[in-house]
């Protein structure tokens, strides 16, 4: 072994620098050939497919006979460079499945976040449709009312929807401009709700210095509105309350329910893409609490948000 590890120490064993140097080029070829034996030809055609015992079998053979066709008729140089080849082969293997795990590692996380990009697209696209479905149909109570105020509240909808589409294009958007948004379309629900519903919305804490996904709170006020005022004819109040302490924003959400309420067995498609939408961009850094009691509904989400730059 110290013979072949340590060749520059046998240096002057041989006649000219010239045969010493083709001794070490062809134990270098040799190493090498077996190296590349395996890696290119015995591990693709039979480890991969798991024939691991005739992978064991051929990647002996091999190292034999390299062994044997550089040391041969020196039985005792063939041991030494059949020990010597099965070091540099561990050796090699090692490296090359570190590499290979790395590599594929590396793939299976760009095929997630390829998967996780598309999937968020999708869902950020659904609530597009959804909004407008219910803008559209406060401007069409007001319309057969035949109210005064139904110009502005048509300039007011075009104002949410300029903001909405913007803010489509963008993974996150300020804190203080989502929650403008929403007191935004608050103002435009009460119109239609006239005087049956009271609505509180309040803002505690400076959350000017942060930021959160888009349109990822509306679906929480649609659904207070759709299962609470715009449900009966009784008397019905909403309560929205957002507050930042240090870096994490607190949101709740509270409105009564009729007297008569039909308890629905879904939550709606707004709620069940909000939900997978903050499975996805807030992992292990958001709590979502709903208590659908008798006569309120409450949601309680809380999210560690990362102050923008």
């Amino acid at each position: 072994m110290l013979e072949i590890l340590g060749g520059w120490l046998f240096k002057d064993k041989f006649h000219s620098d010239y045969e010493f140097y083709v001794w070490q080029l062809s134990y270098a070829v040799t190493i090498m050939g077996v190296i590349w034996i395996n890696h290119f030809i015995l591990i693709p055609l039979f480890y991969d497919k798991r024939s691991y015992f005739l992978y064991g079998i051929l990647l002996i053979g091999s190292i034999f006979l390299g062994a044997y066709l550089k040391a041969y008729p020196n039985w005792i140089g063939v041991y030494k460079m059949i020990s010597f080849l099965i070091y540099t082969t561990g050796t090699g293997m090692a490296a090359f499945f570190l590499r290979r795990n790395m590599i594929i590692r590396r793939e299976n996380d760009e095929k997630e976040k390829l998967q996780k990009d598309m999937e968020l697209t999708y869902l950020k696209e659904q609530v597009n449709p959804h909004f407008l479905f219910n803008s559209l149909n406060s401007i069409y109570s007001l319309s057969r009312q035949q109210s005064s105020e139904t110009p502005d509240v048509v300039m007011q909808l075009s104002e949410l929807m300029r903001y909405q589409l913007e803010s489509a294009k963008k993974d996150i958007v300020l804190l203080k401009e989502e929650l403008e948004f929403l007191e935004n379309y608050l103002l435009l629900e009460e119109k239609r709700l006239s005087k049956r519903c009271i609505i509180e919305f309040s803002i505690d804490g400076d959350v000017s210095d942060f930021a959160i996904a888009p349109m990822l709170l509306i679906p929480f006020v649609e659904n207070a509105i759709k299962h609470g005022a715009q449900s009966t004819n009784e008397q019905s109040t909403i309560d929205i309350s957002a507050q930042m302490k240090n870096s994490t924003f607190h949101f709740c959400v509270v409105n009564s329910k009729p007297t008569m309420a039909t308890e629905s067995k879904r939550e709606g498609i707004g709620l069940e893409n909000v939900r997978r939408r903050l499975n996805l961009l807030y992992p292990n850094s958001h709590v979502l609490k709903i208590d659908n009691t008798e006569k309120a509904y409450r949601v309680n989400l809380a999210i560690d948000l990362k102050a923008s730059t």
